[in-house]
């Protein structure tokens, strides 16, 4: 079976990537465990860019299709931010438990009603031969007065759904990977692999 990188050593998406992407035609590997160590800097002004830059880094080190993804929460009361700088919203180096704590700050003043924010990710696939395809995927929600729950991570216990009345730190793992931000653009990468796995068939 054809390798697709994943261009992340994060363990909870890679966690999440294996079973979200499981039967999409390809062998899911690791930076860590091809020995590949590059530092990408995330320049771009959207999710899709800073993916795209990623995406393309790991496949012209790897020589291998490669899989990136940049998401974050966007707040409807903060302006849209943290947005893409979700993951360096408490300063370099934060923990999640630090980043929650400042965004809940930052809102300390605004209502539940108006707490209203979306997670949203975007997945790119580049090939090596510099072909580079696009999904995307949206959940919208809260931001909770406090945080709840112990699954997920980032931002996971402090996003509220109201129609279930839980964070998506109190989902089961198998209920979030179908309604996430993250499960919505897998499944539209999903039919992108496919049809990679199938071409690269053809030509052997």
């Amino acid at each position: 079976m054809a390798e697709l990188l994943l261009a992340t050593n994060n363990k909870g998406k890679i966690r999440e990537y294996r079973e979200l992407l499981s039967g999409c035609g390809f062998e899911l590997v690791t930076p860590a465990g091809r020995g590949i160590d590059i530092a990408i800097a995330e320049t771009g002004e959207t999710f899709g860019e800073n993916a795209a830059i990623k995406a393309r880094a790991f496949a012209a080190a790897s020589g291998l299709p490669a899989l990136a993804d940049d998401s974050g929460l966007e707040v409807d009361a903060l302006d849209g931010a943290p947005g893409v700088l979700s993951a360096r919203y408490a300063g370099e180096g934060a923990s999640d438990t630090e980043r929650n704590a400042l965004l809940l700050e930052n809102l300390r003043h605004v209502p539940l009603p108006r707490r209203t924010a979306r997670f949203r990710c975007v997945i790119a696939i580049a090939e090596p031969s510099g072909g580079i395809h696009l999904t995307d995927g949206v959940i919208e929600g809260l931001i909770s007065l406090a945080p709840r729950g112990t699954s997920g991570f980032g931002y996971d216990p402090i996003f509220y759904l109201p129609e279930r009345h839980l964070t998506i730190a109190e989902l089961e793992p198998a209920e979030k990977n179908r309604i996430s931000h993250r499960a919505a653009a897998a499944v539209k990468a999903c039919l992108i692999l496919c049809r990679l796995s199938a071409e690269n068939n053809k030509e052997r």
